[in-house]
């Protein structure tokens, strides 16, 4: 209990200092949740370099807007919030936001209601990210971040039923891939069989 304590009085004693502009405490919380900042806007750009651009800009409106921040839950959940939106403006502005269309590729998706246990989070995360800009996004906010259908509809400019359909179509795109992996696991490992 001590522990847990300890940790939301270095937190607030951060929020504080930042709150006071203290150049070496926005270091310090770049430093600490960086790493976590950036996979979170990779997950939604696909790409390291701008998701570095995302996370930096990210960081300057956590800065810029820390006296918003009113200690009511986790300091890392408001960032992260903050980041996911920096992320979704990207890629509004690229135009790359889900659109309501089904493509002749999704529409023939079997559903698949297996998943393999043997599939690591890495290679997870790596399928998610060959899911098409829509899917990807949509599957980010509802199964990662935990977003409502409705807060995914007002924050992309989409209907609930257009997210409602792009997890859909994610999710079996997904199972697809797991699928598809699984075959190509088990015949490397005939193979090595075979081999040895």
């Amino acid at each position: 209990m001590g522990r847990i304590l300890s940790f939301f009085n270095q937190e607030a004693q951060l929020v504080k200092a930042l709150k006071h502009g203290d150049a070496k405490a926005q270091r310090q919380v770049y430093e600490k949740y960086g790493p976590r900042m950036l996979g979170v806007c990779f997950r939604y750009v696909g790409d390291e370099m701008t998701a570095e651009d995302v996370m930096v800009e990210g960081f300057l409106k956590v800065f810029g807007k820390i006296d918003q921040f009113n200690s009511e839950g986790s300091f890392e959940g408001w960032m992260r919030r903050i980041m996911v939106n920096e992320a979704l403006g990207l890629l509004r502005k690229k135009r790359k936001m889900p659109e309501d269309i089904l493509s002749d590729e999704a529409a023939n998706i079997p559903d698949y209601n297996y998943a393999d246990q043997h599939l690591d989070t890495q290679e997870l995360l790596d399928l998610i990210e060959e899911l098409p800009v829509g899917y990807r996004t949509v599957f980010n906010l509802y199964a990662i971040e935990g977003y409502a259908h409705s807060e995914i509809a007002e924050a992309l400019g989409i209907t609930e039923s257009t997210s409602k359909s792009q997890l859909h179509r994610a999710r079996a795109m997904l199972q697809k891939m797991v699928g598809a992996w699984e075959n190509d696991s088990k015949k490397k490992l005939n193979y090595e069989k075979a081999s040895s």
